[in-house]
C-alpha cells in the first residue's frame, strides 16, 4: 500500500454537479483544487452511470427566465450544441471537459474519501485532513488544504469531521412549516434506479429475472403510469427506500428496485396490454440514484415559509425555482401520487449562510446536504440548483484562502466581495447589481448606432391561439406604455375586455396589480389590427401583465420570431396527464399561466413600450439578468442597421487590459442534457456569431479582436499588453439568427 501526500488550497470532495461547479470556480479564482470523486465517472445522478435529468429553477419550462448561467449555464449551452440527441456518454464528456479545461484542478476519479482528521471540541471544530482509497490503483492518498467542500450528497465528509447535521422531517412546530409533519421522524425521501428502452426493429422476447416483482399483485399498475414507449426518467417513480435508512440500506434498496424494474418491463411485454413485441431493454441502472440524507446545520437554515415568500437575502449567491417537490415515504407502493408540488411565484433565492457549517470552521458544502429544513430541500435537491450553489460555495472557498478568512469572516465582513466576484462570474444570482470599481465601463459613456425603441411583431407565422382561455402578453414598460394593438381574428362582431396588471415583484411574471382595463368592440373579420387603448406610466420601468379575456369567437395571431422581454401566456389548468403522477394545485400562479405551448411564440403586437429599455446604458447596469426588464441592450433590426455597434467613451484615456461580454442566450429557453426534449436550434438565435472590438487610441481606431463562430454566453478577452484608450467598439456582424445584436453586460478592466 502507498501512502501519498496531496497538498492543495481547496479540497473538493464529491464529483456530482455541485462538486464540479465549485472545483471549477475555486480554479478559476486562482486556487489550487483536488476534486475527489468516488466514482469513475463526473456528474453523479446525472452522469452515464444514473441518468437523471439536470433539473433546475425552469421546472421544465414552468418559471420564466429561469435557466441557470455560470458554469451550470456554460454546461447546458455547450450540451445543445454537441448533444441534441442526449445522449449520456456526451453529457459525461461535457462535464469532464469543463473540468480538464482548468490548469488549476487535479482529479481524482475512482477515490473514496472515508477518513477524516479534525481537530477541536463540538463547538467549534477545523478539518485537518481527508483520506482517500483510490480503487484499482491501490493508492492510499491524504489530502490536505485551506478549506474543504463535502459536495458527496450523503454528506459523509462533514459527518465524520464531526459537523452538526439533520436527518429526516423536522416536527411542524420547529420552523412554523405547514407541510412539515406534526412530529419530527428519519422519514425522507426514497431513491430510485432508471432503465432506458428501444425498439429493436423485429420481435424480442423477454425472460424476467427469478427475482422480478409481480407487479401485477401490488398497487402499481393502478396508481402509476405505464407506458411502452417511456423509458429514463419518466419512470422516476420507481422510488423505495425512504422509511429505511438509503446510505447503510442502499444494497437492499437496490434490489428493491432492480425487481419492480423488471418485473414492470416482464408486465410491460408479457401482459399483452401493450404494443412492446419489438421492443427490448436498452440499459438498467445499477446505482441507485439517492435523493435525500444528511442535511448539515449552518449559521442559517433555509424553510418553507423563504421559498414560498421568495425571501430576498442580503447574501444571497444563487436561486433556485423547482418546486417544492416532496414524496410519499412509501414510494412506488404508496397509494397517493408519486409527488405533491407547491410552487412559489418565481424564482427564490439561497443564502450564503447556508453553505458552511455551523461548528467545522473550514467547510463548506452544496448540493442536496446543504442547510434547510426536510421541506425546503424538497425544492433545492434539484441538480442545476445544486450545481449553482456549488459554485457559490468554491468561490467562498477560494476566497477564503485569499483572505485568510473563515467562511463565517467572509460571510460578515466581505459578503460584497463574494457576491461581486460572483457577479463578474455570470453567476445565478438575481436581482443584485453592486458597484465594481475595477470595471472601467462604469466611468463611461454608453451609446450605439440603434436602438429598439417600438415594439413590431407584426409577421404571422400562419397560426392562432383561439382565445379559449384568457391570455397573457408579457412586454416590458420603460418610460411609458400609450398604445398598444393585436393582429386577431374575429368570427362575430362582438366585445373583447383587455386588463394591464404590474407583476407585482420586479423578479416575478405574473399578474399582480390591474393598472388599467378597456372594453373594446370588434367588428367581425380575419387579419385585423385592434387598437387597444391601455396607458401606463409607472414610476419606473418595469414589466406590463395584459390579460386578454376568454372569448371563443376571437384568435389572437402568433408571431413568426420571438422578441427578447416578450412572452405570450394561456391562463389554464395543469394538464390532466400531469396530475396523473403529480399532485398539482392548478390555481398556483406560475401553472394558471401557461407559457409552454407559447415559448418563442408571442403574440403579434405593435407597441411604443420599448422607449427606454434596450438603449446601450442597460449594457452598463450591472444587472446580467431580466429584472423588471430585460437588462440588456438590444439594437434595431439588422435589415435597417446591418452592422449595429456599442461604443464606450471615456473623458480621458484608460488603459485597458482584457474585456468581457456578456450576450443574450436567452435564459426563457428550457435546456436540459438528456431526453426531455430538444431544440429548433443547435445555438440560441440570440447570441451574436461574428464581432468586431476596436479602440480609439492616440486618434485612430485600431482593430483589437474579431471573433467568427461564437456560440457562447460569456466572452472573456485579453489583450497581449495594456493598451491606453479613448474609446471601445463592440460591432456585430452577424447573430446566430436573431433580428437584433443582443449584449446584456460589458465590463472593462485594467
Amino acid at each position: 500500500m502507498r501512502l501519498e501526500e496531496v497538498r492543495k488550497d481547496v479540497i473538493v470532495i464529491g464529483g456530482g454537479l455541485a462538486g464540479v461547479c465549485a472545483a471549477v470556480a475555486a480554479a478559476r479564482n486562482g486556487s489550487s483544487v483536488a476534486l475527489i470523486n468516488n466514482r469513475p465517472v463526473l456528474g453523479g445522478n446525472s452522469s452515464s452511470e444514473v441518468r437523471v435529468w439536470v433539473c433546475g429553477a425552469t421546472k421544465h419550462g414552468v418559471n420564466r427566465y429561469a435557466r441557470e448561467t455560470g458554469i451550470m449555464g456554460e454546461m447546458f449551452v455547450e450540451n445543445q450544441y454537441r448533444n441534441p440527441d442526449g445522449n449520456p456518454y456526451i453529457w459525461d464528456l461535457v462535464v469532464l471537459e469543463t473540468v480538464k479545461a482548468e490548469p488549476n484542478i487535479e482529479l481524482f476519479l475512482n477515490t473514496d474519501v472515508h477518513e477524516v482528521e479534525a481537530e477541536g471540541d463540538e463547538q467549534e471544530r477545523r478539518i485537518l485532513s481527508a483520506t482517500g482509497w483510490m480503487m484499482g490503483s491501490e493508492r492510499r492518498i491524504r489530502f490536505t488544504g485551506d478549506m474543504y467542500l463535502d459536495c458527496t450528497g450523503d454528506g459523509l465528509v462533514g459527518f465524520l469531521a464531526g459537523a452538526k447535521y439533520r436527518i429526516g422531517r423536522e416536527a411542524r412546530h420547529e420552523y412554523n412549516e405547514i407541510w412539515a409533519p406534526e412530529q419530527g421522524d428519519d422519514v425522507t425521501l426514497g431513491s430510485t434506479i432508471l432503465f432506458y428502452t428501444k425498439d429493436a426493429g423485429h420481435p424480442v422476447k423477454f425472460v424476467p429475472p427469478s427475482f422480478a416483482k409481480d407487479i401485477a399483485a401490488t398497487s402499481i399498475p393502478m396508481k402509476r403510469v405505464i407506458r411502452s414507449g417511456d423509458s429514463g426518467c419518466h419512470y422516476w417513480w420507481i422510488e423505495w427506500g425512504g422509511e429505511l435508512d438509503t446510505v447503510h440500506e442502499n444494497e437492499r434498496i437496490r434490489d428493491e428496485l432492480w425487481a419492480v424494474i423488471y418485473g414492470v418491463w416482464d408486465y410491460i411485454k408479457n401482459s399483452g396490454k401493450f404494443d412492446a413485441d419489438t421492443m427490448t431493454l436498452e440499459w438498467v441502472g445499477s446505482i441507485p440514484g439517492k435523493r435525500e440524507f444528511r442535511r448539515f446545520v449552518g449559521d442559517y437554515v433555509l424553510t418553507q415559509n423563504d421559498i414560498i415568500a421568495q425571501e430576498p437575502f442580503h447574501d444571497r449567491i444563487g436561486f433556485g425555482g423547482w418546486s417544492i417537490d416532496l414524496h410519499p415515504p412509501q414510494g412506488m407502493y404508496a397509494t397517493e401520487s408519486g409527488s405533491k408540488n407547491m410552487h412559489p411565484d418565481g424564482v427564490y433565492s439561497i443564502p450564503f449562510r447556508s453553505l458552511y457549517s455551523v461548528n467545522v470552521g473550514n467547510l463548506l458544502f452544496a448540493g442536496r446536504n446543504i442547510s434547510a429544513t426536510h421541506v425546503a430541500f424538497g425544492t433545492t435537491r434539484v441538480m442545476a440548483t445544486c450545481a449553482v450553489m456549488g459554485e457559490a460555495a468554491g468561490t467562498a472557498a477560494s476566497l477564503c484562502g485569499k483572505l485568510g478568512a473563515s467562511p463565517r469572516e467572509l460571510y460578515s465582513e466581505h459578503l460584497e466581495t463574494l457576491q461581486r466576484t460572483l457577479l463578474r462570474q455570470d453567476a445565478s444570482i438575481v436581482g443584485l447589481s453592486l458597484p465594481d470599481r475595477l470595471d472601467l465601463a462604469q466611468s463611461a459613456q454608453a451609446s450605439s448606432s440603434s436602438a429598439l425603441v417600438r415594439f413590431s411583431l407584426e409577421e404571422s407565422s400562419g397560426e392562432t391561439c383561439r382565445l379559449e382561455h384568457e391570455a397573457g402578453l408579457l412586454l416590458p414598460v420603460g418610460r411609458e406604455l400609450r398604445m398598444l394593438e393585436l393582429l386577431a381574428d374575429a368570427e362575430e362582431d362582438t366585445t373583447l375586455r383587455v386588463e394591464l396588471y404590474d407583476t407585482g415583484r420586479p423578479d416575478n411574471y405574473i399578474p399582480g396589480s390591474v393598472r388599467a382595463a378597456v372594453e373594446i368592440r370588434l367588428r367581425q373579420g380575419m387579419r385585423q389590427w385592434v387598437s387597444v387603448p391601455l396607458a401606463w406610466q409607472p414610476e419606473k420601468p418595469q414589466n406590463a401583465f395584459v390579460v386578454i379575456s376568454q372569448n371563443e369567437a376571437v384568435s389572437l395571431h402568433l408571431s413568426a420570431r420571438p422578441l427578447s422581454g416578450v412572452l405570450a401566456f394561456e391562463k389554464r389548468p395543469a394538464p390532466n396527464a400531469a396530475r396523473e403522477l403529480e399532485d398539482l394545485d392548478p390555481t398556483q400562479p406560475v401553472l394558471e399561466w401557461s407559457m409552454k405551448r407559447l415559448v418563442r411564440r408571442p403574440f403579434c403586437f405593435r407597441s411604443d413600450a420599448a422607449a427606454g429599455v434596450y438603449e446601450p446604458a442597460k449594457a452598463l447596469d450591472g444587472y446580467l439578468r431580466p429584472y423588471s426588464g430585460p437588462n440588456m441592450w438590444m439594437s434595431g433590426s439588422r435589415r435597417n442597421d446591418a452592422a449595429p455597434w456599442l461604443q464606450l467613451d471615456w473623458q480621458e484615456p484608460v488603459e485597458i487590459g482584457s474585456i468581457q461580454l456578456i450576450w443574450n442566450d436567452d435564459v426563457n429557453e428550457d435546456l436540459i442534457n438528456l431526453h426531455h426534449h430538444r431544440t429548433d436550434f443547435e445555438v440560441i438565435p440570440e447570441l451574436a456569431k461574428d464581432y468586431r472590438i476596436e479602440a480609439l487610441a492616440e486618434g485612430t481606431w485600431k482593430p483589437l479582436f474579431e471573433i467568427h463562430g461564437n456560440r457562447k454566453r460569456r466572452n472573456e478577452l485579453k489583450l497581449d499588453a495594456p493598451l491606453p484608450v479613448q474609446a471601445l467598439r463592440v460591432t456585430v456582424l452577424s447573430t446566430n439568427g436573431s433580428e437584433h445584436a443582443e449584449l446584456i453586460s460589458i465590463r472593462v478592466y485594467r
